[in-house]
């Protein structure tokens, strides 16, 4: 109980610290990723991240950054407990004998159950997110008068319109199966990159000698092999996510997909991908996760 106390306050403080950190690059990914697609002849709301970072800050302040941390910083402790607990089982399940080190193969496994684990918890929670980052206030012109757009006062707020009028519970859990596609095959990616650097760096199966910046470059690159993997199937998660509940522009996912890459391409994403980074998955916080992993 003392080490599961220590994971999990050190998960809790370490979740935290990264929200603070990467919030505003995930509030700027959402606004490009939930921009609707302008008219022919007209430009888009935001011509890239330099640019939404300018009209977020112009119309909302710095504040307007930060916008829907507060549902992810609520679920962080959780979050981490459902991580570490699911892992440290699917590890003891696949481990030969007892403190064996597992092989990149059984890592990747290990990591994929514990996507699906996550991905139950963390659906409401990026709806309520991305919800708040989707909506905002848009200048019309310079010098022109903010004009607000405002649906939701806060994650509370969100969820009791969800609830009442998106068909209860099952509303918050709308994105569930583009979520769990981002989780299982994020995590396993993850998890399988940073052991194998792990061992290549140690030389060998056993890398309870390394030092901090050996850690710290595996966990960032394996942040990286994270969304290289699965940062489409988050594109299609937004989307959905903060799609009209009364007028739908998706059906479903494959819908999603179809209509996204028939009016965008599949370009237009991959260059948002090279622009931004999701919080959840900062290089501080991937070390942070992956080195308490270790523990």
């Amino acid at each position: 109980m003392t080490d599961v106390a220590k994971d999990l306050t050190a998960g809790t403080l370490g979740g935290a610290s990264q929200l603070i950190v990467g919030h505003p690059f995930d509030t700027i990914k959402v606004k490009l990723q939930s921009q609707p697609v302008p008219p022919p002849g007209q430009r888009p709301k935001y011509s890239g991240a330099i640019d939404a970072v300018k009209q977020t800050v112009a119309a909302e302040g710095p504040r307007g950054l930060y916008k829907g941390m507060g549902a992810p910083l609520a679920t962080v402790a959780a979050l981490n407990a459902v991580l570490f607990t699911v892992r440290g089982q699917m590890e003891a399940l696949l481990r030969s004998e007892p403190r064996a080190p597992l092989t990149v193969n059984q890592q990747v496994v290990a990591g994929a159950g514990a996507g699906v684990a996550v991905a139950v918890l963390a659906t409401p929670t990026e709806l309520i997110k991305c919800r708040l980052q989707a909506q905002g206030a848009a200048v019309t012109g310079p010098g022109a008068a903010v004009t607000a757009a405002i649906k939701y006062s806060g994650p509370m707020d969100v969820a009791k319109q969800v609830l009442r009028s998106e068909g209860g519970i099952k509303g918050l859990f709308k994105g569930l199966i583009p979520t769990m596609g981002r989780e299982v095959p994020g995590n396993a990616a993850m998890f399988g990159v940073y052991e194998a650097l792990k061992q290549y760096f140690a030389g060998g199966t056993d890398t309870s000698g390394l030092d901090r910046g050996s850690l710290i470059v595996a966990g960032g690159l394996a942040g990286g092999a994270f969304w290289v993997s699965v940062y489409p199937t988050d594109v299609i998660k937004s989307a959905i996510q903060i799609d009209d509940y009364r007028n739908p522009k998706y059906s479903g996912s494959i819908d999603a997909f179809k209509k996204i890459v028939k009016a965008e391409g599949v370009g237009e994403q991959a260059q948002e991908q090279k622009k931004n980074k999701d919080s959840n998955r900062h290089p501080f916080n991937t070390f942070c996760r992956l080195l308490m992993a270790d523990q």
